[in-house]
């Protein structure tokens, strides 16, 4: 959840009338549905050479090592699912360089926690939304950054850490990508480099296990390398966040968690009285990380009812049951594709102890990605660092 006290504007496009069968299970029943269909695309600024790539990353303090082309960027929006099924559609971005290249490699990028659905890599407010996907791309590969639902020009609040909907909106994503890049003269590869940082580590892990689960008929999992994913909500995040998170990511993330799931699962009791219905209209994608700062209190036993601390805690219920939904993105299934897992060992947001939990299950490498800040954080800069480090390695891979 980055620059707390950034104040943005909202755009939102309404969508409806779409005239879709609800989600099919298989790639190929999803594909007749028109899961991935292209509703709009809008060529954005063109990087028209690789100094202009250079000098965007340059400005968002993202290493400019890689880039060797310009890049084009399409925002598209497509058709997907909703957490229950429905038709929906959602936005993402698409960067492509400029490399004369015909078939291209992919890599998938799911971002961090944004509050303000401006702040999507498809709306381009600034460079660190798009940083990772223009490295990506400057570099030769075809960058693929869904907003997830709620995000961009997508309706409705966003469904924040639900990794069933934010791995449906990754894969339509990828399918509506083929379908744009494919009007421009490209031909994206099969095999898909998967990466995303912070939130966007889990939803990654959760993307290439449905991937190689046959999730779309044409994509397959290439290569898996998530940053600072919060990967153990139960057994490790939920302690950091109610005892060395600092002021306000602590209560920031915990309001944001709490609030976008008892939308999906009705878990109703976890604030104090004096702040529930303030802090579910803070998480609507319109307000700002100022506003977080202006509303919600210093600590979390503050914002939290005696029961919600009680089941932070000791989670039970439909609580304990979404928890181990989501920490399962990191068990069940070993990648037989070439793995590792990037963070900072003294991350003050998400503690490295998540990404040794899920390497440890994953027999995969942590990557230490060092000290480097951005706003003053580390979180942030294993951000800049991870990807810097992802794009090396994935151009290694060939």
């Amino acid at each position: 959840m980055r620059n707390l006290k950034r104040i943005v504007l909202c755009g939102l496009l309404l969508a409806g009338g779409l005239g879709l069968s609800a989600a099919g299970g298989s790639g190929a029943a999803a594909a007749r549905e028109g899961r991935g269909d292209v509703v709009a695309v809008q060529r954005l600024r063109p990087l028209d050479t690789a100094d202009a790539a250079r000098a965007e990353l340059a400005r968002a303090e993202f290493d400019t090592g890689a880039a060797r082309f310009g890049v084009d960027m399409y925002q598209v929006v497509y058709r997907t699912v909703d957490p229950v099924g429905r038709p929906t559609v959602a936005s993402g971005l698409l960067a492509l360089p400029r490399s004369g290249e015909r078939q291209l490699r992919v890599v998938s990028y799911t971002h961090g926690t944004e509050l303000n659905r401006t702040d999507a890599p498809s709306m381009w407010r600034d460079g660190w939304s798009v940083g990772p996907a223009i490295t990506y791309a400057s570099a030769g590969f075809a960058a693929v950054a869904p907003d997830y639902l709620g995000m961009g020009l997508g309706p409705g609040p966003h469904p924040y850490l639900h990794l069933p909907s934010e791995t449906t909106a990754s894969v339509d994503m990828l399918r509506a990508a083929r379908t744009v890049a494919a009007e421009q003269g490209r031909t994206l590869r099969r095999e898909v480099y998967v990466t995303g940082f912070s939130q966007g580590a889990s939803a990654a892990t959760a993307l290439g296990k449905a991937l190689l689960s046959g999730a779309d008929p044409w994509f397959r999992l290439g290569a898996l390398a998530p940053i600072s994913g919060a990967y153990d909500l139960r057994g490790v995040e939920l302690h950091a966040l109610l005892t060395t998170v600092p002021w306000p990511y602590d209560v920031g993330y915990l309001g944001y968690l709490l609030v976008a799931w008892n939308r999906l699962h009705d878990l109703p009791g976890f604030f104090d009285p004096g702040y529930a219905g303030r802090v579910d209209a803070l998480y609507d994608g319109v307000h700002t990380g100022d506003d977080l700062v202006q509303t919600l209190p210093q600590s979390p036993a503050e914002l939290l009812s005696e029961e919600g601390l009680a089941q932070l805690e000791a989670p039970t219920g439909r609580f304990a049951e979404a928890l181990a939904e989501h920490d399962a993105s990191c068990t069940g299934h070993r990648f037989a594709v070439p793995t590792r897992l990037f963070a900072a060992r003294t991350d003050e947001q998400v503690p490295v102890t998540n990404s040794e939990h899920c390497a440890a299950v994953l027999r995969a490498p942590v990557v230490d990605t060092g000290t480097l800040q951005y706003q003053g954080s580390v979180h942030l800069g294993s951000n800049i660092a991870g990807t810097a480090q992802a794009v090396r390695w994935f151009a290694q891979l060939g």
